[in-house]
């Protein structure tokens, strides 16, 4: 769908290489353009899991991309990087404000060589402003722009996601982004200067919730409830419950009567006449019930009357899922004589998911290819190598030590 497009990615960490996966994943053309020592990810793995050599952060969100590794602050590398920018629809970068700039890289000095170029930048709190030179990473934006709070209940138990939530949102706001310019990019010819951030992200993943809090009028009292509550702004019973063999969530979706009958608590059509001012109350009634209940039981009570509730499954459990297996959400590749497996690209086109069309590459594996591709000769090349200007290196990451 992005066939034509080409992107260089000045990415680390997720947030950068997720968003330009997702071009990559869709037909664009995407150059992960690395330091000789790699980018943080190739080194650094979640749960320290190395598969033949390869971080499993690093495969996860990099994929459909070629790889090329060159000396950034060389005169010589500078030269290798302007030849790609003159051939190239899209930067994306993540490094901290003001890097790329310092390198020669800089959105000003790209934009003079290529006026058409499509500049993307993703930071942790934004480009400007008393947060732009500091770290900001998904946990400090989690906790900085109210996540957590209304997660759990600050005043007793703060609750943070259980992965990197924010960072994947704001990949997927980047690459939903860049393809809005390049949209116009095909349509007139134009650039544009694309700014992004965490902190943006992180409340954007509040939108509902901030309405209602600001709107409202809201404070701090509203938000702390029952610990079974998932949300502050939703009625009773939308949470999760302890039942006697799992873990189930509900949700009402359906009359309230209906559910009260097929539970067998007559208080709980009392505290029903308004469940968002009894609600810590209807959670309660109906936390202590189905304490004793089998998730059986939950599934004949609930299953006639269309009402909304699901078991809360583990990492082992969504693996077997037969939906997840319909929707072919997770991708399968070898990586040496060892398999990779990562969560397959999210959205269906015609009925198809992308193309897995190459695996996670070695650093500096398409250094040749895409400098012949930018007009290098060979023997230029082999200059550049015995130079130490750019890297070729193997199929694969070196092990972990």
């Amino acid at each position: 769908m992005l066939k034509g497009m080409r992107v260089l990615g000045f990415t680390h960490f997720v947030q950068g290489p997720a968003a330009s996966q997702y071009l990559a994943d869709l037909g664009a053309d995407v150059i992960k353009v690395e330091p000789l020592t790699g980018a943080f990810e190739r080194g650094y793995a979640a749960d320290s899991v190395f598969v033949d050599g390869f971080s499993a952060t690093f495969f996860s969100v990099n994929r459909n991309k070629r790889s090329i590794s060159v000396d950034l602050k060389s005169p010589r590398g500078r030269e290798v990087i302007f030849s790609l920018i003159k051939t190239a629809d899209v930067i994306i970068e993540n490094y901290r404000g003001g890097v790329l700039d310092r390198l020669g890289f800089g959105y000003d000095a790209v934009k003079a060589v290529k006026p058409d170029i499509i500049y993307a930048s993703a930071t942790g709190w934004g480009s400007s402003g008393a947060m732009a030179s500091a770290p900001g990473q998904d946990l400090l934006v989690q906790a900085r722009c109210g996540l957590i709070a209304v997660t759990g209940n600050l005043d007793a138990a703060p609750t943070v996601t259980g992965v990197p939530v924010v960072d994947q949102h704001g990949a997927a706001l980047l690459a939903m982004a860049v393809s809005a310019a390049y949209a116009k990019k095909l349509a007139t010819g134009e650039g544009t200067r694309i700014e992004s951030n965490l902190l943006s992200a992180g409340l954007d993943l509040q939108c509902e919730s901030m309405a209602a809090y600001y709107s409202g009028g809201r404070g701090p009292d509203r938000i702390a409830r029952d610990h079974r509550l998932a949300s502050w702004f939703l009625p009773a019973p939308y949470g999760v419950f302890q039942l006697a063999d799992c873990h189930a969530v509900i949700s009402l979706g359906g009359d309230i009567e209906k559910f009260a009958g097929a539970i067998g608590v007559p208080r709980l059509i009392e505290l029903a006449s308004d469940r968002m001012e009894n609600r810590d109350a209807f959670m309660r009634v109906l936390g202590d019930e189905l304490k004793s209940w089998t998730y059986e039981r939950l599934d004949k009570a609930l299953a006639p009357h269309g009402l909304w509730y699901e078991r809360v499954q583990d990492y082992d459990a969504v693996r077997r899922d037969p939906q997840v297996i319909h929707n072919e959400s997770f991708q399968e590749f070898a990586i040496g004589d060892q398999k990779g497996t990562v969560v397959a690209h999210p959205v269906r086109y015609d009925g198809k998911v992308p193309e897995f069309r190459r695996m996670p590459r070695g650093l500096g594996a398409d250094t040749r290819d895409v400098l012949a591709d930018a007009g290098w000769s060979s023997g230029d090349i082999d200059a550049l190598v015995r130079e130490g200007v750019v890297g070729t290196g193997p199929a694969a990451s070196p092990a972990k030590a």
